[in-house]
């Protein structure tokens, strides 16, 4: 009756270290999780926004291109808007 009521209290110190161990583990998982989810959203949020300024950059330079060749094909409307 002694050996059995020692495997039952070491069965259920085993368990409960396995239950701790089991939620440190969570809790790091979930660390690891959310950190890597922040800096993957913060390189998406500056590639997007690099990305975005290249865009208007360029719609600015093709705009301003097309403004040059519409003035230098129509110089009479130059001197219309002036």
């Amino acid at each position: 009756m002694f050996t059995a009521f020692n495997g039952r209290a070491l069965l259920v110190l085993f368990s409960s270290c396995l239950v701790c161990s089991c939620a440190e583990i969570k809790q790091t998982g979930r660390i690891i999780g959310h950190t890597t989810r922040d800096v993957a959203k913060g390189i998406g949020h500056g590639t997007r926004d690099v990305a975005r300024e290249i865009g208007h950059g360029t719609r600015n330079a093709v705009h301003g291109i097309g403004r040059g060749i519409h003035d230098a094909v129509n110089p009479s409307d130059q001197d219309e808007s002036n």
